[in-house]
C-alpha cells in the first residue's frame, strides 16, 4: 500500500498533468469581460461535436429520405446542405459554451464583420432562399422547358444556389434562383408537355385562300412530330400590304425541338405551293419619280 501512493502522486502530478498541460496549449486572448482560450482541448471537443453531428444527419437524412422517390431526395438533400451548416454552426457556439467560453463576447466583437458579411453575400442569399422555394413549391422540375432573356432551355439540375439549362445549341444556362422570384420566366411545360406552335406565311394578293388552308393543314399533317389530338387548324389573319397573312396552328410534344420541327413543316409549305402554283410574294413598293422643272427664283433687288 506505501508502494502505491507514490505511483499515484507520479500518475496525476507527472503524466496526467503533463497531459494537461498539453491540453491547454493554444492561444489565449484577452477580452474586456475575460479571457478566450483556443486550446487543443477545445479542438479536440470540436473535432468530436462535428463527427458525432455529421453521423446524426446522415441517419436522420436516411430516415427521412427512406420512402422517397429519387427526385424528391435529390430536391430535399439540398435543403438538407443549408439546414446542415446551420447545425454546424449552433454546434459550435454550443460546445464553445459548454467549454467555459462566453460565446456573448465572440458573438459581440463578430457583430460588424456578420453585418459586413451579409451585406456581400445578399444576393447569394437570395439565390439560397429562391432555391428552397423552388424546391419546396415544386415551381420547376427537372426537363422543364424554360424561357430566360430570350433563350429557351431544358432544366436539367436543379442546386440550391442555381440552377442549369441546356438551351437548343448544346450551350449551357447558368441561371441564379433569385431570378425565378424576381423576373418573369416563361414555363413551356409547367402543367403538362403539350405546347401549341404556329407558322406564319403570307400568300399572293388573287390566291385561292380555301387551297392555301388546305395545302397548309397538308403540309403539318405529314409530320410526325406533329400531333392528331387537338387537330391542327388555320387562321386567316391579316391582309398584309403585299400578301394575305395565314397562321397554320399545331401541337407538338417537344418544344425544345422546335426549331427543327418547324423548319421541316415550311420544307414542306414550300414544295406544295410550288406544286400549286401558289406564290409567296416579296414586299413591293412603287416609287413615283416626279420629273424635275427648270425653276427661276424671283429677283427681289430693287
Amino acid at each position: 500500500m506505501q508502494g502505491a501512493e507514490p505511483v499515484k502522486e507520479i500518475l496525476e502530478k507527472d503524466v496526467w498533468g503533463n497531459i494537461k498541460e498539453f491540453m491547454n496549449l493554444g492561444f489565449h486572448i484577452p477580452t474586456g469581460e475575460g479571457t478566450i482560450h483556443l486550446t487543443i482541448w477545445l479542438l479536440l471537443v470540436l473535432i468530436l461535436a462535428f463527427v458525432v453531428t455529421s453521423y446524426f444527419l446522415k441517419f436522420l437524412r436516411k430516415l427521412l429520405t427512406r420512402k422517397m422517390d429519387s427526385e424528391d431526395t435529390l430536391k430535399f438533400i439540398s435543403i438538407f446542405k443549408f439546414i446542415k451548416y446551420f447545425v454546424y454552426l449552433v454546434v459550435i457556439l454550443l460546445t464553445m459554451s459548454a467549454a467555459g467560453i462566453n460565446v456573448t463576447v465572440i458573438l459581440t466583437a463578430s457583430a460588424a464583420l456578420f453585418v459586413g458579411l451579409g451585406l456581400a453575400l445578399q444576393e447569394l442569399f437570395q439565390d439560397i432562399i429562391g432555391g428552397i422555394f423552388i424546391i419546396v413549391d415544386k415551381s420547376l422540375n427537372v426537363g422543364d422547358i424554360i424561357e430566360v432573356n430570350g433563350k429557351v432551355g431544358k432544366v436539367f439540375e436543379i442546386k440550391l444556389r442555381t440552377t442549369r439549362a441546356i438551351t437548343r445549341d448544346d450551350k449551357i444556362i447558368i441561371i441564379p434562383n433569385h431570378k425565378f422570384i424576381s423576373d418573369i420566366i416563361y414555363n413551356y411545360t409547367q402543367n403538362h408537355k403539350l405546347t401549341r406552335e404556329k407558322i406564319v406565311v403570307g400568300v399572293a394578293y388573287g390566291s385561292d385562300v380555301q387551297l392555301v388552308t388546305n395545302l397548309l393543314l397538308e403540309a403539318v399533317d405529314k409530320q410526325k412530330s406533329v400531333r392528331k389530338n387537338p387537330k391542327p387548324f388555320v387562321t386567316f389573319d391579316d391582309f398584309g400590304d403585299s400578301a394575305l397573312l395565314f397562321s397554320v396552328h399545331f401541337f407538338i410534344n417537344d418544344s425544345f425541338g422546335d426549331p427543327r420541327i418547324k423548319s421541316d413543316i415550311r420544307y414542306t409549305i414550300d414544295a406544295k405551293f410550288r406544286e400549286n402554283n401558289v406564290s409567296i410574294p416579296f414586299p413591293q413598293r412603287d416609287v413615283h419619280i416626279i420629273g424635275h422643272t427648270n425653276y427661276k427664283a424671283p429677283n427681289t433687288e430693287r
